[in-house]
Order: C-alpha cells, then sequence, then structure tokens
C-alpha cells in the first residue's frame, strides 16, 4: 500500500468502516489508482477512490448522506471530493462491473485497520471498460507486475462484454 505518510489512508478506511457501521453504506472497497498500487509498483495518485453499495436505494441517499457524516466528522468538502487532511476521497456509488468488484473484493488490514480493496482482476477489467490512456498503461503494467488469475479475469471480460486493448 502507499506510504501513509503522504496519504490518510488509515483515516479514510476507518471513515469507511464507520459508514458501515453506521448503515449509510452496504458495503466499500478502494479502487482506482490506490487499488493498484496494492499490486504493483507505486505511481503517483491524486486522490483516492472508495466504491460504495449504498444501503438505502432511494434519491436522498448516497452521497448526501456520506458526505454530511464525514463533515460532521470534520472533513471538508471540496469540488466532487471530500478531504482528508487535504488529500481528496471520492466516493463513487457501485453499480454493474464496479458492485461486483465490491462485493468481491478482497478484505486486506492497513494500519491494524480492516478495509477491501479491489481484486487485481477487477482493476483490469476495470480500466479495460473506461480506456482513457491512464488506464490502458495500468492494464499493461498489471499484467506486466500484478499476480493475475488470467481464468478469472477473462470471465469478468466475457460477463461484462469487454475486450483487453490490444497493442
Amino acid at each position: 500500500m502507499p506510504d501513509s505518510s503522504s496519504i490518510p489512508l488509515a483515516e479514510i478506511l476507518r471513515a469507511a468502516n464507520k459508514l458501515v457501521e453506521a448503515r449509510l453504506i452496504e458495503d466499500y472497497a478502494l479502487g482506482g489508482a490506490l487499488a493498484a498500487i496494492y499490486y504493483i509498483e507505486p505511481f503517483t495518485t491524486y486522490d483516492a477512490d472508495l466504491f460504495y453499495i449504498p444501503s438505502d436505494k432511494s434519491l436522498s441517499a448516497g452521497i448526501p448522506a456520506i458526505y454530511a457524516q464525514l463533515q460532521a466528522e470534520g472533513w471538508k468538502l471540496e469540488g466532487d471530493h471530500m478531504m482528508a487532511h487535504g488529500f481528496p476521497v471520492q466516493f463513487l456509488a457501485a453499480h454493474g462491473l464496479t458492485e461486483e468488484a465490491v462485493r468481491e473484493a478482497r478484505a486486506v488490514e492497513f494500519e491494524g485497520v480492516p478495509a477491501k480493496v479491489f481484486r487485481a482482476e477487477h482493476i483490469v477489467a476495470i480500466a479495460a471498460s473506461v480506456g482513457r490512456y491512464k488506464d490502458l498503461a495500468r492494464i499493461e503494467q498489471m499484467l506486466q507486475q500484478g499476480d493475475l488469475d488470467k481464468t478469472l479475469l477473462e470471465k469478468i471480460l466475457q460477463r461484462h462484454k469487454l475486450k483487453l486493448p490490444t497493442p
């Protein structure tokens, strides 16, 4: 995982666990670049992506309740990010492939805080679905450095009608 002195990851994960305890969200997992760093060599990232499954599917649930809870704990809102000690955190409602990734995420512990992180195979599949340049680079890096279950990756790609980019 990333260097804890530059990213308040333990605090971010503790906050996510509190959101589950408060039943504001059903479950969560760390996704995006910070999840990829769990499997491959570190690289620069500018925010944390926390994907969550809302406990309440109504329009009034989700982000407003999450932001209200975090602001009550001293977090600040800047744009579409909540700030944890100056580090941006984006809360993203999971659906489809990302909901599957949350439900099948790997249980980990970071600085004594239990958490969940997307499986490497889901990181690659999500990057393939998005297709930005940085995602294509991440796919290549994950395929070269990550410990992937290629059979599982292929099943995920097929289930979501995705293909890996060809070089």
